[in-house]
């Protein structure tokens, strides 16, 4: 018996070891970051920004785009792919809205992927064009209800952050508005300034310039505390809604067979991006908040993100097109 555990032992220590030399001596090659968007959106940018940093501290790292099926592609890409280390995922929002909205996804992100970090975030906020004459929440809710077939709001397209974000809105209020989908949310707030929409919920930096110009007049932040680049406009907590807590987010996931001791390498290199000072600056530049949670956290967030949006988007019957 007593040879059985000193031989049980001495195995369990030697695959410690092992395992842990598997960890250090990572990466062994250029590692890849895959945005499964088009260059210039939040998601690649943010993307770029850590994948510079992360050069510094692990060795060459490149930034790949591989688009289609509206994320599909580069997902799967990474999901289905070598779980070493070296190919590591954007992820972002719509990952989580994508199993409830496409039953056919040809993977499960609960189980084919290892959320590493959630990095970043920023939060959504209301808001209208000037000549609906609300000036706070509650009076948005009221005219809509009293003018029922009178308000639409835009969306970047079905399923997106902007719509479901709305979504939610109306599941929590009982708010009288019409939907209308565009191709990206750029042209809702055109439409919204023009009048041809009358609200929209969107990211803080897409419309942050026209709040401020008075183009746009917020109700709203989705956030449970008040942001610093909008004081003055309420949260969601402000307006007893402590449930729309809406943001939009980037993180950084492997396939799910990847070695533990790889994720946590990549897991502490990313987090030192993320709290790296110029990181961090150009983070709150582009109006994020750097976010920088455990591996364990990470897949906790994206699964509790999965359910909820699958909430909204059985509740509200939202079908793909």
């Amino acid at each position: 018996m007593e040879l059985t555990k000193r031989r049980f032992l001495a195995g369990s220590l030697s695959s410690l070891a092992a395992s842990s030399a598997f960890g250090q001596s990572f990466p062994s090659k250029t590692i890849t970051i895959v945005v499964p968007f088009a260059p210039g959106g939040t998601t690649d940018i943010l993307a770029r920004v850590v994948g510079q940093e992360l050069s510094n501290r692990l060795g060459t790292t490149v930034v790949e785009n591989k688009t289609g099926g509206a994320g599909v592609v580069g997902w799967v890409s990474v999901a289905k792919g070598q779980p070493d280390g070296h190919t590591v995922l954007t992820t972002e929002m719509s990952l989580a809205i994508a199993p409830s909205l496409n039953p056919n996804l040809p993977f499960d992100p609960r189980k084919d992927l290892t959320q590493v970090i959630i990095a970043a975030s920023v939060p959504h906020v209301l808001v209208v064009n000037p000549q609906v004459p609300a000036k706070t929440l509650q009076e948005f809710i009221a005219y809509s209800k009293a003018n029922p077939g009178k308000l639409f709001y835009g969306s970047g397209g079905i399923g997106t952050n902007t719509h479901l974000g709305f979504e939610l809105l109306k599941s929590q209020t009982g708010v009288d508005v019409g939907h209308v989908p565009y191709r990206g949310a750029g042209a809702v707030v055109k439409d919204v300034i023009a009048g041809h929409v009358q609200a929209l919920v969107g990211a803080v930096p897409t419309v942050l310039e026209y709040v401020r110009s008075g183009q746009l007049r917020p109700l709203m932040l989705t956030a449970l505390e008040r942001s610093k680049v909008l004081p003055d406009v309420p949260s969601a907590k402000d307006v007893g809604l402590p449930q729309m807590d809406v943001s939009f987010w980037v993180g950084f996931a492997v396939p799910a067979a990847t070695p533990a001791p790889i994720v946590e390498r990549l897991h502490a290199a990313i987090l030192g991006c993320v709290k790296a000072p110029a990181v961090s600056a150009k983070f709150v530049e582009l109006g994020f908040d750097p976010v920088g949670n455990s591996v364990a956290e990470a897949g906790d967030f994206m699964r509790s993100e999965i359910d909820r949006w699958a909430g909204v988007i059985k509740s509200a019957n939202i079908k793909a097109n």
